[in-house]
Formats: C-alpha cells, sequence, structure tokens
C-alpha cells in the first residue's frame, strides 16, 4: 500500500492532534473528507462510478455478461472483482507491488459481498442451471491519498447503484430449445437493490485514540486498523484487522461502535447524493473521468 517517511517530530504532533480530537487539517476524529461522487462516467460499461476522496481517486466500471450459474447456486448470478492499482497512482504499485494490493481489495469485496442479502443474486437469474448475468466489477486505481478501501466500497456502491441490465425474455419452441432474447430499448432494463450493500470503514489506531478516513501521513502512524463493513442500518457484516500493531478487546469494542455509527451517517450521505444525481436525469452535467 502506498505510504510516506515521515520524521518523528511530525508522527508526534499528528499523534498529539488526534489526542485532542483534532487532526492536522482541521477534522475531528470521527470526520470524514470532503468526498466527489460521480456516476455513469464511463460509457461502455452497464454502470460507473468516480470517487474522489481528499486525494484518493477511484474509478468503477461494472459489466453485465451472460454466463453460467454456479454448481452449487444454480438459480443466482454473481459478481466477480478485479482490481488494477495503476502505476500512476504512486510508484510502490509497479510490478509486484500493485498485484498484491490488488488481490488483497479484490478478496476483500469478495468477502464483503458474500452475505447472501447484500445483493440480489436471485434476480441476476435468467434460466436456472443454463444462463445467469454474471456482474464483473473493475476497480482502477487512479490516485492513492490514504483509505483506499472506504473509497473503493463507495464507488462500487454508487456504480452498483448505477448499473441497467437489459431485460430478457426466454422463448421456447415446440421442439423444447430455449432461446433468450435481449430488450433493444435502453429504457426496458432492470436496476439492483443497493439498500443492502455494506460502506467500509476503515478506523485507524493512533496513540489511545482511532480516527476515521485516515491520511497516508495518518497512517504512518498508525501500527493497526480495523476494517468493518456496514449496512445504512448499522449492521456490522464483516471486520478485519489490519497492521503489525496489536489491538486489545476495549479498543475494538470501541471501534466497531464507532464504525456503526459512522457508517450510517456515511450511507445517508451518499444515496443523498445518488438520489439527487438520478433526479436529475439527462438535465445533469457530466465531467467524465477524464474531466
Amino acid at each position: 500500500m502506498a505510504s510516506v517517511v515521515l520524521s518523528e517530530a511530525e508522527k508526534v504532533y499528528i499523534v498529539h492532534g488526534v489526542q485532542e480530537d483534532l487532526r492536522v487539517d482541521g477534522r475531528g476524529c470521527e470526520d470524514y473528507r470532503c468526498a466527489e461522487v460521480e456516476t455513469d462516467v464511463v460509457s461502455n460499461t452497464s454502470g460507473s462510478a468516480r470517487v474522489r476522496l481528499g486525494h484518493t481517486d477511484i474509478l468503477v466500471g461494472v459489466k453485465a455478461e451472460m454466463g453460467t450459474p454456479k454448481l452449487e447456486k444454480p438459480d443466482e448470478g454473481y459478481l466477480e472483482f478485479f482490481v488494477d492499482c495503476s502505476a500512476n497512482a504512486t510508484p510502490e504499485f509497479e510490478g509486484r507491488g500493485g498485484e498484491e494490493l490488488g488481490s488483497e481489495i479484490a478478496n476483500t469485496l469478495n468477502r464483503v459481498f458474500s452475505s447472501e442479502s447484500t445483493v440480489d443474486l436471485k434476480s441476476l437469474c435468467i434460466n436456472p442451471r443454463e444462463h445467469c448475468w454474471v456482474l464483473y466489477v473493475d476497480v482502477l486505481l487512479l490516485e492513492c491519498g490514504g483509505n483506499l478501501f472506504d473509497a473503493i466500497s463507495i464507488a462500487v456502491k454508487a456504480a452498483l447503484f448505477n448499473t441497467r441490465i437489459p431485460k430478457v425474455r426466454v422463448l421456447e419452441d415446440e421442439e423444447g430449445s430455449k432461446e433468450i432474447e435481449l430488450s433493444d430499448d435502453p429504457y426496458d432494463c432492470m436496476r439492483l437493490s443497493v439498500d443492502n450493500v455494506p460502506c467500509i470503514v476503515t478506523l485507524n489506531k493512533i496513540g489511545y485514540r482511532h480516527v476515521v478516513d485516515a491520511t497516508l501521513q495518518e497512517e504512518a502512524c498508525s501500527l493497526a486498523s480495523l476494517l468493518i463493513s456496514v449496512t445504512s442500518k448499522g449492521t456490522l457484516t464483516s471486520m478485519k484487522k489490519m497492521g503489525k500493531g496489536s489491538l486489545d478487546p476495549e479498543s475494538i469494542f470501541e471501534m466497531m461502535e464507532t464504525g456503526k455509527r459512522v457508517g450510517k451517517s456515511l450511507h445517508i450521505a451518499l444515496q443523498k447524493i445518488l438520489d439527487e444525481e438520478e433526479s436529475l436525469g439527462t438535465a445533469r452535467q457530466k465531467v467524465g473521468f477524464l474531466g
């Protein structure tokens, strides 16, 4: 993961500020940086979104393609995650460094979306055991400025909200052979419900306190962090400890409670932005990911 080198004086300054609930950029310990969210930014996808969180810049594209259901779940579609860590984001992503981080993020997303209630996968089934929709979720890291996992989860939820899947009809002839017919009407499509899609909240332990949405400088002062995925109702669905340091049970409990509280607020703010963009329809001004 991208990192910065700080002097001892800089570390002491950051740590002391956190203990007083005053971070270097003026935020409190439970405050997020200003986030910019834009959907429908890539034309050749079923859904897309770009999220800028401070100096972290994420682009997500969702492509719906027809596939075969998995043997263990014959009446469901499924999601596949791929994460590309661009070497332009930070020189540390060149070579194997970017591949390892990409695999780690993809595995984390698979864990977060492993719950059956996250996305209605049964709605992605076209014909049990034969055809289903597979959603390929491609994540591209354009710039890394701290708190990658949270920004990626926000972008993934926004892209899934924006995803439109063509309506399908299964036609059967007299001999029993089946034929699939896709609707030509771009407005005759299926939308996914993202009500239960969780967002990741990363809590970094700095000194005796913990912060959300850490910058690269703050991450350099933290030896341990807790990743938790939280639904819009404040339900914790998964948890992962990261970093070399240890966390005592009391700290973990406090971080979980903070994560659930902050996560609910994050979902409300994100849904408000998505609904506002949706209400503008074709009238909204598109910046695009090269804008």
